[in-house]
């Protein structure tokens, strides 16, 4: 892999926040000039996928220029070792180049690049950001469960009705799951009241079963296990939670998980993100669909639209985990957010420089 060159320097930076000040020191002023030309950058590394959108500020919100996404499965194996290996380390450094690339091509002028679950808990995970900015260019900040929480409700909980008070917000990840009890207030912003991260995500859970079972019985079978391991620990989160009056409670689910099941359901012929994100699905609907899928084989699943090869292997894990939750969370429907992290961290940097929302 050869060394990305040219970068600019307002994106290579080792702490967010003193880069947007420092753009602002160099463009006089106090930058609020330059500020409402800028654009912005958030790069999500995840345990299984890396994730890139850029943007520039409009009236209200954002308008994406540009976005990459790619499978990379960084966490690929480290529940057996401990450690991010050689060939993960790979595809994540070759993803993490082209979004370098498009900083670059795109002018960026102010990021954040975010790492997650398999960074905190691989024995080499700071070994691995060391390589990326030495490679790329891009510095890594291997953000906290609490963190990783925060972001994805400030990109998604717009979302959410007006018609009740409270909400949760579910992040189905690769290597954990964030859960996000909210309250809606008078401000911008709704106020989290409780959270959670569940140590498994679609990769850690798919793991723990070691090859395809060869029946659907079997497969079934397997399906129930994976779904008891996670049903504990979503349990005692909603346990800890009783007190209140939860009636109405709204689900919104952020994840590739959520977001495929939808496409099933909307029986899509091919991933569109304008109809998945923002759609209500019945809670029924979404069970219905991980039952079918859980006896089917992987061949059969990556034959299904908006699955594919990639996902087919992962996908029943992230089913038992959202049934996990909507035994936990009983509700007639949920609603679908394709947004999440990556926008959480644009919004932040848009409003430190003052872009309201």
């Amino acid at each position: 892999m050869t060394k990305a060159v040219g970068m600019a320097a307002s994106w290579r930076h080792d702490n967010p926040v003193s880069a947007v000040d420092a753009a602002g020191a160099r463009e006089g002023n106090g930058g609020r000039t330059s500020r409402a030309r800028r654009t912005y950058a958030a790069i999500d590394l995840g345990t299984n996928n890396c994730r890139l959108l850029v943007a520039r500020p409009a009236r209200g919100g954002f308008v994406i220029v540009d976005a990459f996404s790619r499978i990379v499965r960084l966490g690929e194996g480290m529940g057996a070792t401990g450690v991010i290996s050689k060939a993960a380390r790979q595809r994540a450094i070759d993803a993490l180049s082209q979004c370098a690339e498009k900083l670059n091509r795109r002018n960026v002028s102010v990021a954040r690049s975010v790492a997650t679950e398999a960074c905190r808990r691989a024995a080499n995970g700071a070994e691995f950001v060391n390589d990326v900015f030495e490679q790329t260019g891009i510095a890594l900040d291997v953000i906290s469960p609490a963190e990783e929480a925060r972001l994805a409700v400030l990109g998604c909980h717009s979302l959410l009705d007006s018609s009740s008070d409270h909400g949760l917000v579910f992040d189905i990840g690769g290597g954990s799951t964030e859960l996000v009890l909210l309250e809606r207030g008078t401000g911008p912003e709704p106020r989290i009241l409780q959270w959670v991260s569940v140590p498994w995500g679609v990769v850690s859970l798919a793991e723990t079963e070691a090859q395809e079972p060869n029946s659907p019985a079997a497969r079934r079978d397997a399906y129930l296990r994976m779904l008891a391991r996670v049903r504990d620990a979503v349990g005692d989160f909603a346990q800890s939670a009783t007190e209140g009056d939860w009636s109405g409670l709204q689900l919104l689910g952020t994840s590739g998980t959520v977001t495929t099941l939808a496409s099933l359901y909307l029986e899509l012929p091919s991933y569109d993100r304008r109809k998945v994100d923002g759609c209500v699905v019945p809670s029924s609907a979404m069970r219905a669909i991980s039952l079918s899928l859980s006896s089917q084989s992987i061949a059969e699943r990556a034959a299904l639209a908006c699955i594919g090869q990639e996902r087919a292997d992962l996908v029943v894990a992230g089913c038992a985990i959202l049934e996990a939750i909507l035994d936990a969370w009983p509700a007639e429907r949920l609603k679908v957010a394709d947004r999440g992290i990556r926008e959480g961290i644009l919004r932040s940097m848009m409003a430190r420089d003052g872009h309201q929302f």
